[in-house]
């Protein structure tokens, strides 16, 4: 968002009132992790501000990070803060908190807290939301008539409400939808619902939490729980990836400049076909800003990533046709977007390993962004169906999401080359992809491989960083204890993981690990920080209260042989930026980088969850990093 992108941090500390208005609309939006940001940056100077602990709260709740929102409203609560927002927003986490439970006993308990909470509050203040969510819950709670004793009182309050047709009626006119709903109306239901779309345009948050209700109603009367789609209906994520204008120098065209016009139509069919709200991409010259723009014309929120610095990536990827205009409209559309994200500060020279990183992140954030809004995720690629010209391109694009399960929307770029009555072009020349030899459709022209590069490949990694708390105060005669005991459990457990683990270190109590598979890592990670909070130290004479810090982190690294011990082992600017992570992470919790979190959710890892902790400055002033917080999904799946 532009806004927060070119904001005056200096003329914003003045008043609370910006960071409460612009996090509240990008909630509505549908941008939990960016309201987060904005609340997270007014609360370091407006500590008390009751409403922005509120929002802090529910964006945090939307963004699936359930225990710590509650955690959060509860202490609001505590504080002997009652009103209709504190308790309504309360209740939403121990609705969110029933739906992850891993027991129908323990979900039904929770459910009945919510219905509680929601039915205090409304008592309080008569507010019509949380009266409905009060019937709601009681629906799930099977408390029939309370449910429908409380949808009419709120029916009756909503009606007489929307007859002013000054001021902002969603919420009303949802309001009325979901009591429809439990009173078993669905005509009235339909008509509602469909007035609140039209208020709700654009309010992708807004409409997923109202629909989230509806569907646990319908589900409830065991009804079609999707029926709701067809009235709050929120549009697909798009994840893009295309080729890009041939190069001046190419030996056998695929896209030459003359077939842009044609590429871009076709590009904004498919647009037109499929409605997307959100998309994701690169930006390189071609397909990728032939896609950013039409959804800028829709006014779809597109978010760019970079495999590497920007005027590098410029040089590489869009600068190339002499007497075109591509950097022009590189730049024009990178100030429209609404995130810029450079995934790796500096190009691997060898292999076109950075572009498929690009390509991971993409997939990633894409996939979370479509989980928190419960909405399909469609990739769209400009593709000659051809293999590529190496790594990191549409083709691997398109092979990779194909392996996940997804049907990628293909514009058929052999098709738009040869049109109907015009001969085939030459075959294009399929380049295998080499260690520093490839030139990858992203355009990266790299030199031949040096003497001082021989023996390096490159490879995407995940890793892990840690360090015992409280070693530094152990006297000397404790050591040897440690070594045995600590990291002798510790080297046990890794054993189990030995397939995945490509290399692993320690120095004193630092560890240092490289797997080979960004769930394993996570599962590593979280076997471990357990092990060491469930082991009782004292009886193996070592201090009760040593703990882990633990960091996690996945990028392209080099692979090589260390010239001092010998052993295979892996460097770049992406193992430097895992260490200052370790750090930052709090004794017993094990913190990633979101670059492990989106390449988790790519993988679609079920075993743990990646919960935003938020952007949070480094070690060493390394600048500042969007971090997450790891955590089991249940207690099973890692063990």
């Amino acid at each position: 968002m532009l806004i927060w992108r070119t904001r005056d941090a200096a003329e914003w500390s003045h008043s609370p009132e910006i960071y409460r208005a612009l996090g509240q609309k990008i909630l509505q939006q549908g941008e939990p992790l960016l309201a987060f940001d904005v609340v997270r940056e007014g609360l370091s100077t407006f500590l008390a501000d009751v409403r922005l602990r509120q929002l802090q709260g529910l964006a945090l709740a939307r963004g699936g990070a359930t225990k710590r929102a509650n955690l959060i409203l509860e202490e609001l609560r505590s504080e002997g803060e009652a009103d209709e927002e504190t308790l309504g927003m309360l209740g939403r986490t121990y609705k969110d908190l029933a739906a992850q439970a891993r027991s129908p006993s323990q979900s039904a308990g929770l459910l009945k807290r919510a219905a509680g909470i929601y039915a205090q509050a409304y008592e309080a203040t008569g507010g019509y939301w949380t009266g409905i969510n009060a019937a709601t819950m009681s629906l799930l709670c099977s408390e029939i008539d309370r449910a429908r004793e409380l949808a009419r009182k709120v029916r009756g309050e909503c009606l007489k409400e929307i007859e002013d047709p000054s001021g902002d009626s969603y919420w009303k006119l949802a309001a009325l939808g979901e009591a429809a709903l439990i009173l078993r109306d669905q005509s009235q239901a339909q008509e509602w619902y469909a007035r609140a779309a039209d208020q709700g345009k654009g309010r992708y948050g807004d409409l997923q939490s109202s629909r989230r209700n509806a569907r646990l109603i319908l589900q409830h009367w065991n009804d079609d729980k999707d029926w709701i789609d067809k009235y709050l209906k929120i549009p697909c994520v798009i994840l893009f990836a295309g080729h890009m204008i041939d190069r001046p120098d190419r030996p056998s065209p695929r896209f030459p400049s003359e077939l842009e016009p044609f590429v871009a139509r076709e590009i904004r069919n498919k647009i037109n076909k499929l409605k997307p709200g959100i998309g994701f991409s690169s930006a390189a010259c071609g397909s990728d800003i032939l896609f950013i723009e039409a959804m800028l014309d829709i006014d779809a929120k597109v978010s760019v990533a970079l495999p590497y610095e920007k005027e590098q990536f410029i040089r590489d990827s869009v600068d190339f046709v002499p007497g075109s205009d591509w950097r022009a409209r590189f730049e024009r559309v990178l100030t429209r977007v609404a995130r810029v994200i450079m995934v790796s500060t500096q190009r691997l020279e060898i292999g076109g390993v950075s572009y498929d990183f690009c390509n991971d992140m993409l997939l990633g954030l894409a996939a979370i962004h479509a989980r928190q809004l419960d909405t399909p995720l469609v990739p769209l690629a400009v593709w000659d169906g051809t293999p590529g010209d190496g790594p990191g391109g549409a083709a691997s694009a398109v092979q990779n999401c194909q392996n996940l399960g997804y049907e990628p929307e293909i514009v058929d770029l052999a098709k738009i080359v040869r049109p109907e009555g015009r001969g085939p072009p030459a075959a294009p020349k399929v380049v295998t992809a080499t260690e520093g030899g490839s030139r990858p459709e992203t355009g990266a022209d790299r030199p031949a491989p040096s003497a001082e590069s021989s023996g390096f490949t490159s490879r995407i990694v995940a890793l892990l960083f840690a360090d015992a708390v409280g070693f530094s105060k152990l006297p000397e005669s404790e050591v040897p204890r440690f070594v045995q005991h600590f990291l002798g459990a510790i080297g046990q457990l890794s054993e189990t993981f030995s397939e995945s683990i490509m290399a692993k270190n320690t120095w004193g109590d630092g560890l240092y690990f490289v797997f080979s598979d960004v769930n394993l890592a996570g599962k590593f990670a979280l076997r471990l920080a357990d092990l060491v909070a469930t082991t009782k130290w004292n009886e193996k004479g070592l201090p009760a209260d040593l703990s882990l810090r633990i960091a996690l982190h996945a990028g392209p690294v080099y692979e090589f042989d260390d010239p001092i011990t010998g052993s295979r082992t892996y460097g770049g600017t992406h193992v430097s930026r895992a260490a200052r992570i370790e750090p930052i992470t709090p004794a017993g919790q094990v913190y990633a980088s979101e670059a492990f979190a989106a390449l988790a959710a790519a993988c679609r890892t079920s075993s743990f969850s990646c919960d935003y902790v938020g952007q949070t400055p480094l070690a060493k002033g390394y600048g500042t990093l969007p971090t997450y917080h790891v955590r089991p999904v249940n207690t099973a799946s890692i063990l």
